[in-house]
């Protein structure tokens, strides 16, 4: 249990790499507009908390919970989700930059990206069945040995998924993308 517990609290344009930011356990909170980025934010608790229009670049997230939380219009380059806490581990991106960010074999099923900067995003060996991509630039992003299964990949765009190397049973695809998952094959569509 964490010493410090915050509930239900708004927190507006702090930038916590000039504050310290209060470790502990952050319950029904929003964060508006407030940056985060490089600062070691590990091992604290996010439990049903908003960040909207927050700078998430390069933090340290070591053994941090995220249990359903939702980032929105946040830039978040280079986070690496994987070494947050998988325990109950539930988040939502909305109009978020994700580049160069990793999710290396993190079970985050049901996941949903939503008009989503992920280029160069590293989600080997995850679980990822069942999420949504929508609207998501997947430029150079990694997925190998990567579980896709039912995911909804209709309306991304520029991505490269190996179909003998990840697991995709039931994933959906627009036509019009459907070379990015023949690429490794080097067939040329038209």
């Amino acid at each position: 249990m964490l010493d410090n517990y915050f509930e239900s609290k708004e927190y507006s344009k702090i930038d916590f790499t000039k504050t310290e930011f209060i470790k502990g356990e952050y319950d029904n909170c929003t964060f508006l507009n407030c940056n985060f980025e490089s600062i070691h934010a590990s091992n604290i608790e996010f439990i049903e908390c908003e960040f909207i229009d927050c700078n998430f670049s390069n933090t340290i997230i070591k053994d941090t919970a995220f249990k359903d939380v939702n980032f929105i219009k946040c830039k978040m380059i280079g986070v690496k989700f994987n070494e947050c806490d998988p325990f109950l581990l539930q988040l939502s991106f909305t109009d978020c930059q994700l580049n160069f960010s990793s999710f290396y074999q993190l079970k985050t099923p049901k996941t949903k990206f939503i008009n989503c900067n992920l280029q160069e995003a590293d989600f080997t060996e995850s679980i990822l069945s069942n999420s949504i991509f929508d609207n998501c630039d997947l430029k150079r992003a990694n997925f190998s040995r990567t579980n896709i299964e039912k995911s909804d990949f209709e309306t991304s765009f520029n991505f490269e998924i190996n179909p003998e190397e990840n697991k995709i049973k039931g994933a959906k695809f627009s036509r019009s993308s459907i070379d990015g998952l023949l690429v490794k094959f080097g067939i040329i569509i038209k």
